[in-house]
């Protein structure tokens, strides 16, 4: 399948299925972390898909790589938000070990991602 649009990216699908889930698990959570935690750890899974989709519209390679550095660094905030979120008992161990392994999808497909257009030829 040829790559016309981000949309067409798995990397920025599996970022989107993310976004929701994380949106579906915060709305559990306690009412006083609305403006802590909860909206911390929104605003990072939508920086995910956000960066994936910003730095495919960007005319350099080098940029776009830039954009997927980012994205990336998005998820590991996301993962030890999630990780706070269970020690503080927000999350039991299965819904933190299914967002966590979305998020490790997630790693992989974006560092593949990241691995195939370093070595693109310029």
């Amino acid at each position: 399948m040829q790559v016309k649009t981000y949309r067409d990216l798995i990397a920025w699908q599996r970022a989107m299925e993310l976004v929701r889930s994380v949106y579906e698990i915060t709305q559990q959570w306690p009412t006083k972390e609305q403006y802590g935690l909860t909206s911390q750890v929104r605003r990072a899974a939508v920086s995910v898909p956000s960066n994936i989709a910003e730095g495919f519209g960007r005319r350099a390679t080098r940029d776009y790589l830039r954009h997927l550095g980012i994205a990336y660094g998005s998820l590991l905030e996301v993962e030890t938000q999630l990780q706070i979120a269970g020690m503080l008992s927000y999350l039991d161990s299965a819904a933190l070990n299914r967002l966590l392994g979305q998020c490790a999808e997630c790693g992989k497909i974006l560092n593949g991602l990241i691995t195939s257009l370093r070595n693109r030829p310029a």
